[in-house]
């Protein structure tokens, strides 16, 4: 009987320790992994940050020196900007027959509308067409300014 109770012993015991282990091998390992994940990367994350903002501001400084260096030069204006076009009846009417480019078209459009107050006094984007301006903006009484120059531009040839 005494090899009976030893093998019986040793059968029980050795069943209800291997899972004890493994279940306090997890709880520790689940509680040290997060500590030690957050603990390591708020400090590398302030250092990084602090090393880096000093060398950025100076060569900024230099990139200003040279683009201010480089606006000495002229602009030349887009050839298809510059190109005189004809206006149509409708449009010459308000500006004028001759042939001009599409940058004076729009201002003598804007010129117009000042001098006849045509902007609108609540809401200055849009214009409030009168007589001649209605056949410019095909039949539409009040148009917003961006509207205005794709519907001028329909009347240039």
């Amino acid at each position: 009987m005494a090899t009976a109770k030893k093998a019986a012993a040793k059968k029980k015991p050795a069943a209800k320790k291997p899972a004890a282990k493994k279940v306090v091998a997890k709880k520790a390992v689940a509680k040290k992994a997060p500590a030690k994940k957050v603990a390591a990367k708020k400090p590398a994350a302030k250092k990084v940050v602090a090393k880096k903002a000093p060398a950025k501001k100076a060569p900024a400084k230099k990139a200003v020196a040279k683009k201010a260096a480089k606006k000495t030069t002229a602009r030349k204006p887009n050839a298809a900007f510059m190109k005189p076009m004809t206006p149509s009846a409708a449009l010459a009417a308000v500006i004028g027959a001759n042939p001009l480019p599409r940058t004076d078209v729009t201002k003598k459009v804007w010129d117009y509308i000042k001098k006849h107050k045509l902007q609108d006094a609540v809401n200055r984007r849009n214009i409030n067409a009168d007589d001649k301006l209605k056949a410019v903006f095909n039949g539409k009484k009040t148009v917003s300014m961006f509207e205005m120059t794709k519907l001028i531009s329909g009347h240039l040839k």
